[in-house]
């Protein structure tokens, strides 16, 4: 069975790399063209490339999906299965070509949680469980019929950087799991069920992170998680802003520690009053500045107040 793998970040090559240490058939490997990057815009090249290149895979970068040229050459690797993980929407012309189909990976157990960011949401939302799916194709973006899904419990100290690592890594598995079931024949696709309620994964901005702290204690402690390590929960501390790493919530109620009033003693705590308590600053970064714990912190700033 010849396969054409579609992916660009971190989390995609798990399951590159599953899919040749089973000895599957890569035939050739779709990715972001490269992008200027850091201090120095040198040009970089994606996870996925740098992986599939040192295992001799040919490359493939179009700038755009539909180009005649890029559909031309992606036929001359007559792909009988194409996998796609953590990658752009496909137009039909692509998704539709090999005649085993093509199926996609996707970080949450389907159909809760489509969209861009699956797995922020997920920790956002105070979670205790998610997973991962895969699923074949069709015109809506992550409504095809489902193939396989595991679970996988979220704790109440997880962040998204700690829940990404364990599904990047089943996740390979399951990609292995679904294209040789596929390749047997042993597979039984089933629709989505469209339930009533449906939790959606969109994609994220700087706004998504903005702490209120006129919210509940344990919503903003979620928040903190699931922004965590990337793009980061933030906040105006002093007319500076500032990003947040761990917190933690005390439903307490101090007299003149209202919400969004700030107290330290300058030692060993920066607190701030929420919607039904106040948070414990743990450990932030300040614009400009080194990560640091707060008592770290307090020991080298200079307060107004």
């Amino acid at each position: 069975m010849r396969i054409i793998f579609f992916g660009t970040p971190e989390f995609a090559v798990a399951s590159l790399q599953a899919l040749v240490e089973a000895k599957m058939e890569v035939v050739a490997v779709v990715t972001a063209p490269d992008k200027p990057a850091g201090r120095g815009q040198q040009m970089q090249s994606s996870p996925v490339k740098v992986y599939a290149a040192s295992c001799g895979i040919p490359v493939l970068q179009p700038v755009k999906l539909k180009d005649p040229a890029f559909l031309e050459e992606l036929a001359t690797y007559k792909a009988d299965l194409q996998i796609i993980v953590a990658f752009r929407m496909l137009p039909e012309a692509v998704w539709s070509m090999p005649p085993m189909g093509t199926f996609n990976l996707h970080a949450s157990l389907l159909p809760q949680y489509r969209g861009a960011a699956p797995i922020h949401w997920a920790v956002i939302n105070g979670e205790t469980e998610t997973g991962i799916t895969t699923f074949f194709l069709q015109h809506e973006i992550d409504t095809g019929d489902l193939l396989f899904q595991e679970k996988e419990a979220i704790s109440a100290t997880d962040t998204t950087g700690e829940l990404y690592e364990r599904l990047m890594n089943k996740g390979g598995a399951l990609v292995v799991k679904t294209a040789k079931a596929i390749e047997s024949g042993d597979i039984h696709p089933t629709p989505q069920q469209e339930l009533v309620e449906l939790k959606s994964a969109p994609k994220l901005d700087r706004s998504t992170g903005e702490i209120h702290w006129t919210r509940n204690g344990q919503d903003i402690v979620n928040l903190v998680r699931g922004m965590h390590p990337f793009p980061g929960a933030h906040t105006v501390f002093q007319g500076k802003n500032c990003k947040l790493i761990a917190v933690e919530f005390h439903p307490e109620t101090i007299p003149d520690l209202g919400v969004g009033i700030w107290d330290t003693d300058k030692k060993s705590f920066l607190r701030v009053g929420c919607g039904d308590g106040y948070i414990n600053i743990l450990e932030w970064q300040m614009e400009g500045k080194k990560r640091l714990k707060i008592d770290e912190f307090l020991r080298g700033y200079n307060f107004n107040f």
